[in-house]
C-alpha cells in the first residue's frame, strides 16, 4: 500500500482542444478510501485511467508514495484495477482468472494456490472456483474480479463503477461487502461512481468533479454539511438540497431573508454582517430534514405556515412538499407525519443550517448563524392571510 498524491494534473486530447482534467490536486494517506464523483462526462474515469496509466497525462505529476509514476507504463506502477464490465476471461474458470496475474508474476504454484485460496475466503466464492464467468450472476462476476485485483497485493486499487451495472438490491448489499473489506484490508483505494450515496457510504475522502475540475475535496460530511458552491450543494444529498432564490434585507443591523408560503410569512435571520449582500440575488439553501414539524414551545425557532402541495411515504420517512417564494421546497418529516394534501403545517428552520449562494457565480457566501436564533417573538413575523 502506499500514499497517492497528484500534483497539478492536466489532460487534454489535441491543441486547440479544451482540457479535459484542469489543475488536479489531492492526496490521500496510506489505506485511505477515495472516492472520484460528478457527473457523466466530469472527467472522473479519464482520471482514473491516468492513475493507472492506461491515459498519458499532459502535465503535472502522479506520485504513488515517493515516486513519480507519471511516465511509467500501467504494468510497472503496481496498481490492480477492477472495470465496470469485470473484463473475466470467458474461457476461464474463476480460479484461472484469480489466478492469471500471479501466473504472469511467474509465482509459485504453492504460493498461488495460498492467494486463490485467501481472497476466495474473504469474499466468499470458494464454491465457484469451477465454474466459467457466463456461469455467474453479476453479483458473483463483480466478486470474481475484485478477487483478481485482490490477489495482487498491489500497492492501490482502482474501482471504475464497478457497482454499476447491478441491480438496486445488490448494489446496496455490494457496497456494503467493499465498506467491510476496505475496514479490514486497509487497502489504499480509489473508486470512480457517479452515484452520491456510494460516495457518501463508502469514501474516506470525496472529490466532487465537475467539467474536469474538483470542486471541492474533503471527508463525507465535509463536502454535506459545507458545500463550496451550489454544484456540490446540489449534486450531494438525497433527497437534493431545497434552493429558494431571494433578496436579503437588512433590518436593525440584521440581515434576514424574507420566505413567503402565500399563507404567511417569515423573516429568517442570519446573523451575518457582510455588507451589501442584501443589494445582490443570493439562493438559500437547506436540506429537507433541517425543516420540522414546530414543537409546541416553538423552540425560539422561525417557523412559518404553509400549505402541503404532495406526500411521498417512504418508510422510513415522509417527504412533504409545499411552496415558499414559489418555489417547491421539500420536507423530510418523520414516518408516522402523514398530512393530507391542501393540509397546512406549521414548518420551523435553524438558521445555524442555512446556506447562502451567489445567484450568478454560484459560489458559497458567508456562513449564516454566526450568532444564536433570538426569542420566538423576536425573529419571526406571522401574517394569517394577506
Amino acid at each position: 500500500m502506499a500514499t497517492l498524491e497528484l500534483r497539478n494534473v492536466n489532460k487534454t486530447y489535441g491543441a486547440g482542444l479544451p482540457d479535459t482534467l484542469k489543475n488536479i490536486e489531492l492526496s490521500i494517506k496510506d489505506g485511505e478510501f477515495l472516492i472520484l464523483v460528478g457527473p457523466s462526462g466530469c472527467g472522473k474515469s479519464t482520471l482514473m485511467n491516468c492513475i493507472a496509466g492506461l491515459e498519458n497525462i499532459s502535465g503535472g505529476a502522479i506520485m504513488i508514495g515517493d515516486q513519480d509514476v507519471s511516465g511509467m507504463s500501467p504494468k510497472d506502477r503496481d496498481i490492480a484495477m477492477v472495470f465496470q464490465s469485470y473484463a473475466l476471461y470467458p474461457t476461464m474458470s474463476v480460479r484461472e482468472n484469480i489466478e492469471f496475474g500471479l501466473k504472469i508474476r511467474k509465482m509459485s504454484q504453492p504460493a498461488i494456490d495460498e492467494e486463490v485460496a485467501r481472497v476466495a475466503k474473504l469474499l466468499q466464492i470458494e464454491h465457484l472456483l469451477n465454474r466459467k464467468p457466463g456461469q455467474l450472476s453479476g453479483g458473483q462476476q463483480q466478486r470474481v474480479a475484485m478477487g483478481r485485483a485482490l490477489a495482487r497485493r498491489p500497492k492501490i486499487y482502482l474501482f471504475d463503477e464497478p457497482l454499476s451495472n447491478l441491480d438496486a438490491k445488490l448494489r446496496v448489499e455490494m457496497r456494503t461487502e467493499m465498506k467491510l473489506m476496505h475496514q479490514r484490508l486497509k487497502t489504499t483505494t480509489v473508486y470512480v461512481t457517479h452515484d452520491q450515496i456510494e460516495a457518501m457510504t463508502l469514501g474516506d475522502k470525496v472529490a466532487v468533479m465537475k467539467d474536469g475540475i474538483i470542486q471541492q475535496f474533503g471527508t463525507p460530511k465535509e463536502i454535506y454539511n459545507d458545500p463550496a458552491n451550489l454544484f456540490v450543494a446540489s449534486f450531494i444529498g438525497s433527497p437534493p438540497m431545497n434552493f429558494i432564490p431571494l433578496r436579503l434585507q437588512r433590518k436593525e443591523g440584521r440581515l434576514l431573508a424574507l420566505l413567503d408560503s402565500g399563507q404567511a410569512r417569515c423573516e429568517l435571520p442570519l446573523g451575518m454582517s457582510d455588507a451589501g449582500l442584501e443589494e445582490r440575488d443570493v439562493i438559500l439553501g437547506l436540506r429537507p430534514e433541517q425543516i420540522v414539524l414546530a414543537a409546541g414551545d416553538g423552540n425560539g425557532l422561525p417557523s412559518i405556515r404553509a400549505e402541503v402541495q404532495v406526500t411521498e411515504p417512504t418508510g422510513p420517512d415522509t417527504l412533504v412538499f409545499v411552496q415558499l417564494n414559489d418555489t417547491k421546497v421539500c420536507c423530510r418529516l418523520a414516518p408516522d407525519v402523514a398530512p393530507q394534501v391542501g393540509e397546512s403545517l406549521t414548518l420551523q428552520f435553524d438558521p445555524a443550517k442555512v446556506l447562502l449562494f451567489d445567484a450568478k457565480t454560484g459560489e458559497r457566501l458567508g456562513t449564516a448563524a454566526a450568532q444564536p436564533a433570538q426569542p420566538h417573538a423576536d425573529n419571526v413575523t406571522q401574517f394569517k392571510g394577506r
